[in-house]
């Protein structure tokens, strides 16, 4: 018998593995509604969904590999990042869906998500206000009016799998939507700033680096709550806190 694997399992949905399928479990079906829509749609690579029966999501393994984790070594070849760059300019050119994404919230509400949230990191003691403080303002660019594209909303480095300097697949696509395409190249670089450059050039535009450095912060001060009350590890040697204290 193949054994079970769990990937991921907080009170919001669950993902394990079995052999070379995948069964995402998530009780918000509009969440998975969006995933199966925006794979159908996204001009990249993407998993073979396999079947449907809610609350379970079937789809098959891509091959490859990713080119690493947040709080874990990168690796990959300057042409393997260059090559993601590449996957996520042609995900950014197609015609954005009709729904707003993670990365698509308006300046004003992600302001007042914000504040809420640094104030209350300092209130409950989670972190110093000097890092709230400092990385809240190295957010402020993050905050500006943006041309929609095609996002994939969650862009982590362990979302994009890869073969040599071909990229193979793009999984995780709950949060996809229309949004703010600096959002995912941050989020893809988040933890692995050296590697920025690699994925610029494969991206082939040019960008403005301080947003890529606010949505660095933006994202990590959102996250570090969630993340603490989820069972994850915000502070954990190259993760959000770590990416925080950078900025310092």
């Amino acid at each position: 018998m193949e054994e079970v694997e769990v990937v991921v399992a907080h009170s919001e949905r669950a993902t394990l593995r079995v052999g070379d399928v995948f069964l995402k479990v998530d009780a918000d079906q509009a969440r998975v509604d969006v995933e199966v829509e925006a794979m159908s749609l996204a001009p990249v690579p993407t998993p073979r969904l396999l079947w449907r029966k809610p609350p379970v999501l079937a789809i098959a393994a891509v091959p490859g590999r990713t080119l690493g984790r947040l709080g874990g070594p990168s690796t990959g070849s300057p042409a393997a990042w260059a090559a993601a760059g590449a996957a996520v300019r042609k995900l950014h050119d197609a015609p954005p869906p009709p729904w707003p994404g993670r990365a698509g919230r308006s300046a004003d509400a992600l302001a007042a998500e914000l504040d809420a949230a640094c104030a209350s990191l300092v209130a409950d003691g989670l972190l110093p206000a000097d890092l709230v403080t400092r990385n809240r303002r190295v957010a402020e660019p993050a905050l500006r009016p943006w041309t929609p594209a095609f996002t994939h909303g969650d862009l982590q480095i362990a979302h994009v799998f890869l073969d040599g300097d071909e990229v193979t697949g793009v999984i995780d696509w709950s949060e996809a939507g229309r949004g703010d395409a600096l959002y995912d190249l941050a989020t893809f670089t988040l933890g692995h700033e050296e590697h920025l450059d690699d994925l610029l050039a494969g991206y082939g535009a040019a960008v403005d680096l301080d947003v890529i450095h606010a949505w660095w912060s933006l994202r990590s001060l959102l996250a570090v709550r969630w993340l603490t009350e989820h069972g994850f590890d915000p502070f954990a040697p190259g993760c959000e806190v770590d990416v925080l204290r950078s900025r310092m």
